[in-house]
C-alpha cells in the first residue's frame, strides 16, 4: 500500500470487541523502556482495560490486525477540592478516575490516557483518527469535554528546553503548535489548558536505569536519555535516579 494512502481502519470499543484484549495489550509499540516503569501505570492501566472497556478503543486494519489503541477514563474534574487540571497530570487523573469509581462519584469529564499506533503504521494519520474516535465516544456517553495530558512527540529532541516554553511554540505559517502531536490536538479543536510539570515520575536504582537505557549513569546531575522529554536526575551517592516528566494539558470542548 502507498504510504500516502489512508489505510482502512475499523475502530471499536473494547467492550464491543473483548476478544481483541490480548492483541491490543501486546501490540508492538515504540515507548521507551523507562517510560513504562511508572508505578501508577503499572498498577492502574490493567484496571482501565478490565474495568472501563467502554472507554478503551481498538483499531483494526482490513485484515483484522490490531494497529492502534486508545485508553481514556471518566473522572470528576469539578468535584469538591478539584476544579483545576492537576499538575501531576497523567498520574493524578488515573488516580482520580479510580477513586471516583470506588466512591460512586459521578464523572463529568473524560481524560485521554494513551493513544498508541503500531510502528509500521505511524505517520499515516491514525493517531488523529483515534483521537477523533475518542472524542466521539465521550460525546456519545454524554460528556461535554475531553482533556488530555499530552506527551509532545518531538520534545525529546530538546530535553533542556522548559516545557513552559516548548508547549507554546507555534508555526508562523498557520499559528498551530510547532510540535506534531500538539498540532493534531489543536486541529481537532483543542486548546492548551496548562503545563503539567510533574505528570509522570519514574525512579529506580542506577542498575535499573542502566538496564532501561544502556547508559552508564555514573555521573551526578542531569542525564539526557533518548526518548526522555527532560533530563533524568542522577544521584550516584544515593544509588538512585529519577525522571519527572512534564506533559501539556489540552482541552477539547465537545
Amino acid at each position: 500500500m502507498d504510504a500516502r494512502q489512508e489505510p482502512e481502519l475499523t475502530v471499536t470499543t473494547l467492550a464491543e470487541r473483548p476478544e481483541l484484549a490480548a492483541a491490543m495489550w501486546t501490540m508492538p509499540d515504540n515507548w521507551p523502556v523507562f517510560a513504562v516503569q511508572d508505578p501508577v501505570a503499572l498498577l492502574l492501566m490493567p484496571w482501565v482495560r478490565a474495568e472501563l472497556p467502554e472507554y478503551v478503543l481498538v483499531a483494526t486494519d482490513a485484515e483484522g490486525a490490531v494497529v492502534a489503541r486508545g485508553f481514556s477514563v471518566p473522572f470528576a474534574l469539578r468535584a469538591e477540592g478539584r476544579g483545576e487540571l492537576p499538575d501531576r497530570g497523567w498520574d493524578q487523573v488515573l488516580q482520580w478516575a479510580f477513586a471516583d469509581r470506588e466512591s460512586g462519584r459521578a464523572p463529568d469529564t473524560v481524560s485521554a490516557i494513551e493513544i498508541t499506533v503500531v510502528p509500521g503504521m505511524q505517520g499515516r494519520g491514525l493517531s488523529g483518527r483515534m483521537l477523533a474516535a475518542m472524542r466521539e465516544n465521550a460525546r456519545g456517553r454524554g460528556f461535554r469535554e475531553v482533556v488530555a495530558p499530552v506527551r509532545p512527540s518531538a520534545k525529546h529532541v530538546e530535553p533542556a528546553v522548559p516545557m513552559s516554553e516548548y508547549a507554546y511554540r507555534v508555526r508562523e505559517s498557520d499559528g498551530l503548535p510547532s510540535d506534531p502531536w500538539l498540532r493534531v490536538h489543536a486541529r481537532a479543536g483543542a486548546v492548551i489548558g496548562k503545563v503539567a510539570p510533574a505528570s509522570m515520575a519514574v525512579s529506580g536504582s542506577l542498575a535499573q536505569w542502566r538496564a532501561w537505557t544502556g547508559l552508564p549513569f555514573d555521573t551526578a546531575g542531569a542525564v539526557e536519555v533518548p526518548g526522555a522529554l527532560v533530563p533524568v536526575r542522577c544521584e550516584p551517592e544515593h544509588d538512585h535516579a529519577v525522571y519527572v516528566e512534564p506533559n501539556v494539558w489540552m482541552r477539547h470542548a465537545l
